[in-house]
């Protein structure tokens, strides 16, 4: 099934100079980028997308981390992009991800896991919204 998800690559990724790495990714495994944005995220976006976490002890850390400079947004589209997506990602503790994954091979620590997706489709059309106002 053809789907779009929301997938963005972190302060960290890009600070380290991954963007290419990433979007090849993608592109190598059949997936489109459909919109690709390099921008900050606000702290209203941060607070909408991260809802679900607010009174947890992590989540003051995570606005302030993920607000700290530019990040990469995109929409991808594909044949299953959500599960693809997030299977290249590898799982978020970059200690556990296997090697080949994005978090496995350019993740640092938890905090700082080089990039998000979407865990569904319902997710990401909320999160597309969030990021780019659709």
């Amino acid at each position: 099934m053809i789907e779009k998800t929301y997938t963005m690559i972190k302060p960290d990724g890009v600070r380290n100079h991954h963007i290419g790495q990433i979007v090849s990714r993608f592109e190598n495994v059949g997936l489109t980028i459909e919109r690709m944005e390099l921008g900050m995220v606000t702290p209203e976006q941060a607070k909408a997308n991260y809802a679900e976490h607010e009174g947890k002890p992590f989540y003051d850390g995570l606005i302030s981390y993920i607000t700290s400079g530019p990040v990469v947004k995109m929409v991808v589209s594909g044949e299953n992009a959500v599960a693809t997506v997030r299977k290249l990602m590898g799982v978020t503790n970059p200690a556990d991800a296997a090697p080949g994954t994005i978090r496995g091979d350019y993740g640092l620590t938890m905090d700082e896991n080089v990039i998000h997706g979407s865990d569904s489709v319902a997710s990401a059309e909320r999160e597309i919204g969030v990021f780019f106002g659709e």
